[in-house]
């Protein structure tokens, strides 16, 4: 496809759109860092801008990915980077197989290498928090064969609520003209990651059902994914675990990632520290009957696996 019209949920990726992306998310990455408050030293570092031993923070949206990315990129040897939309665009085309692998493989280690050079940032520890890499798990563990990945995970019920408060997948936003970090329209046309026989379905279904949906494929997808690697090179973190005993969620993180700094345990504690746990439950506040129904219809077995139903 060579069109530079704004991406449709099952459009491909054109050059000039991946190129605008790119530029855009540069830009953005910039402000988001300094958001951060987390001045990086340069003395001593390396000056390569070689992507290695990058962490891959994966979940559903809404189940606690930003914090836990904030918390990893509290460490003094990582670059951390929220969501780097050129890459979120491209993994749909992984996804899709619109592009080959060998395609996609470039643009992510360029785009990585641009973000780490752009932020003065060679020789640091690269990471990011991407929700679409739910899907291409083996793509990413073929091209950065060093890479680790941390999955959260959170009550779907939760989820729905918290993500059906945004305009992201609401039927509101349809038409809009508003679209996400990686171009694709806001509303309730179908994603790239509905099942084909369900596609007119999601449309038509209430926008907390769309929420659960969003859950039930992304967490699945990512459990599914992740059981293939080997098993030091993951870590799963139940949310609620996390907001409620935050100072041994720092110590599994910093296990996880060697961290042996003690400064770099002692950031990773601090920040920590600052989990919510008021944000657990909310859903028992939020949904009527006919909603709670709904969102169980949709993920309700995924609920009951991962513990959260009877």
């Amino acid at each position: 496809m060579t069109s530079s019209t704004p991406l449709s949920p099952h459009s491909g990726l054109s050059t000039v759109k991946a190129a605008k992306l790119a530029a855009v998310g540069l830009l953005a990455d910039r402000k988001e860092r300094r958001e951060l408050e987390r001045p990086v030293e340069a003395a001593g570092r390396k000056l390569t801008l070689k992507v290695e031993r990058p962490i891959f923070i994966l979940g559903a949206p809404r189940s606690g990915t930003t914090f836990l990315g904030s918390c990893v990129g509290a460490l003094p040897d990582v670059s951390y980077h929220f969501e780097p939309r050129l890459t979120k665009a491209v993994a749909r085309c992984v996804y899709e197989g619109t592009w080959t692998p060998q395609r996609a493989a470039r643009y992510f280690r360029g785009y990585y290498g641009a973000l780490l050079a752009a932020s003065g940032h060679g020789g640091l520890r690269f990471a990011e928090k991407d929700p679409e890499n739910c899907f291409i798990v083996p793509f990413l563990a073929e091209v950065f064969p060093d890479a680790v990945f941390l999955h959260v995970y959170r009550d779907g019920r939760d989820v729905a609520v918290s993500h059906a408060e945004q305009p992201w997948l609401n039927a509101a936003s349809t038409g809009t003209g508003k679209s996400g970090r990686g171009g694709t329209p806001w509303g309730a046309a179908p994603r790239f990651w509905v099942e084909p026989e369900r596609r007119e379905e999601f449309s038509q279904v209430s926008d907390l059902r769309r929420s659960a949906w969003m859950w039930r494929r992304f967490t699945s997808s990512a459990l599914a994914q992740l059981a293939g690697l080997p098993a030091d090179r993951v870590r799963h973190l139940r949310y609620e675990d996390i907001v409620s005993r935050p100072a041994e969620a720092a110590e599994v993180v910093a296990d996880f990632l060697a961290v042996d700094d003690p400064a770099g345990r002692e950031a990773l504690h601090a920040r920590f520290a600052k989990a919510r746990p008021n944000s657990v439950g909310r859903w028992r506040q939020r949904l009527a009957e006919q909603d709670l129904a709904d969102v169980l219809a949709e993920a309700g077995p995924l609920l009951r696996e991962l513990g959260y139903t009877a």
